[in-house]
């Protein structure tokens, strides 16, 4: 009887597929507090995902890659994503207030509003050229040319 309960049922075998060749053999190093600091830091730098690959691609001599992130880059390119959203909302905003300004006002009207309208659009493309030439000169000064 507790032979039957051992032998699969004619369903697949659930779970993760099994590795071919899988990593199980363990190898323990002791460090000094200085030593395990300076090791931490060459990890993260490197940039890899698990502790494991780095130690081994470390003592298989592989190729070792520090990935550096400029946070000033970074804070910069997220406001400059979340400016281009804001055109984009001022953008949808322009086109129904031009519509609204022709149903709800006579032409006199609108043409007065419209004319103060494009006065704050023609503000807004010297905002957006501005922020266009800050954009190239953060560009060269972040990605200097290559001989």
């Amino acid at each position: 009887m507790n032979e039957k309960k051992n032998v699969p049922h004619g369903r697949g075998k659930g779970g993760r597929p099994p590795k071919e060749n899988p990593a199980f053999r363990r190898l323990t190093v002791n460090l000094t507090d200085t030593q395990y600091a300076d090791f931490l830091t060459m990890y993260e730098q490197s940039g890899v995902a698990s502790l494991s690959g780095f130690i081994a691609a470390r003592i298989f001599s592989e190729e070792f890659r520090v990935v550096k992130t400029d946070s000033s880059a970074v804070d910069f390119v997220m406001k400059l994503s979340a400016f281009y959203g804001q055109i984009r909302s001022v953008g949808v905003n322009y086109n129904q207030t031009v519509k609204q300004l022709h149903t709800t006002f006579g032409e006199k009207k609108a043409l007065s509003l419209l004319y103060k309208l494009e006065q704050e659009t023609i503000e807004l493309s010297k905002i957006g050229r501005e922020v266009l030439h800050l954009c190239e000169e953060f560009k060269e000064k972040l990605l200097p040319e290559h001989p």
